[in-house]
């Protein structure tokens, strides 16, 4: 209970989730982990990394919303969380457009053309 009476208008009881949807939760991070190796061993090219982002983003959301409890949450918390995907969605727009502006060779040359030129310089 509250002790001053002024404060019970902010008092807010904390949320309790049943334990069925802990263990729904639980079921599927588990059934993502088993579809992330599976994925893994099949062979997608330049979509397995893609692939396997997908799926750590959606087990991401669902501990940041189920066992974090930001499902239940209100204002500042959920400001916080929608920052933070921005910035992650920042980041990897950021990153994917320094990946796709390089010219990668697709064969590298191997070690014997770098000891070639140290041989040359020393």
């Amino acid at each position: 209970m509250v002790e001053h009476p002024e404060q019970a208008a902010d008092y807010h009881p904390p949320h309790i989730v049943p334990v069925p949807i802990y263990v729904a939760v639980f079921v599927a991070l588990i059934i993502f982990t088993a579809l992330t190796t599976g994925i893994a061993y099949i062979d997608l090219g330049k979509w397995n990394t893609v692939v396997a982002l997908v799926i750590a983003v959606c087990k991401m959301v669902l501990v940041v919303l189920f066992f974090m409890h930001v499902k239940y949450s209100k204002g500042l918390t959920r400001i916080v969380i929608l920052g933070a995907f921005f910035w992650l969605g920042i980041m990897i727009t950021l990153t994917c457009s320094d990946e796709l502006t390089r010219h990668w060779e697709i064969v590298p040359q191997g070690w014997s053309a770098g000891m070639h030129i140290a041989r040359q310089l020393f």
